[in-house]
């Protein structure tokens, strides 16, 4: 057999190589309980109301119980409410929207209630002063970053962190024109992250690097007030040639 003759024979025993992923087939999430942690105020009602309205199985948690029903009979939708302890035990995918003064006392209270989930966190941290917003950076380099030290046992993606909660709670608005940043280690955490994302019309989720990269991330929506003052508007963002 000569040399060529091995090759070949080589070549036909080789497996195929798969075709490359489309980065754009995301699976289906419409059977996923999503709990928001913080589901009362601004930024969580509006995303727990965004994603119900688009038929998104949510529940909103509160440190009581009683605020939480109250936000979600305003939301409507279907939307349940629940402590947190009981909206993480429920939830498959939890977001992770309380304020940043709380956002590690409120994650170590639940870290047993949240082990094995999908969290998937959009908290800024913020500091504020006469020149107006700046960020601020965890001794773990971001909020997401925070929770995945925080919590081992849980698989912990970054997502939703510029989005106006004026449109979101705006129920005049039919499309939210925007993409989300989604970050993660794993892809198919991520890819659940984007489809939910997705499901919001005029909404598009895109991947945008490892939870090591949040810190920039979260640290924009500083410029993005910025914006917002400035023109009076509520600015989000958009990548182009995607």
């Amino acid at each position: 057999m000569t040399s060529t003759d091995s090759a070949d024979s080589a070549a036909q025993k080789a497996p195929a190589k798969a075709p490359a992923k489309d980065p754009w087939d995301l699976p289906d999430v419409s059977g996923l309980v999503v709990g928001v942690l913080g589901g009362t105020g601004p930024q969580g009602k509006g995303l727990a109301y965004r994603l119900a309205k688009a038929g998104q199985k949510v529940i909103v948690g509160s440190r009581a119980a009683e605020r939480a029903a109250a936000a979600a009979e305003e939301i409507g939708h279907g939307v349940e409410g629940a402590d947190n302890a009981g909206t993480a035990r429920r939830s498959d995918v939890v977001i992770v929207a309380v304020p940043w003064d709380g956002h590690a006392k409120t994650l170590e209270s639940l870290r047993g209630e949240l082990s094995g989930k999908l969290v998937v966190d959009c908290v800024n941290p913020l500091g504020f002063d006469k020149k107006g917003a700046y960020a601020l950076k965890p001794e773990e380099g971001s909020a997401a970053e925070q929770a995945a030290a925080l919590l081992p046992g849980s698989r912990v993606a970054a997502a939703f962190h510029h989005l106006s909660a004026v449109l979101l709670q705006d129920p005049e608005i039919d499309e939210i024109d925007t993409d989300v940043m989604v970050l993660g280690e794993e892809r198919a955490d991520v890819e659940i992250v984007q489809a939910l994302a997705g499901r919001i019309p005029g909404m598009r989720g895109v991947f945008a690097g490892r939870l090591r990269n949040a810190h920039q991330v979260e640290s924009l929506v500083a410029n993005l007030i910025s914006v917002n003052r400035r023109y009076k508007a509520h600015a989000g963002l958009r990548v182009t040639d995607v």
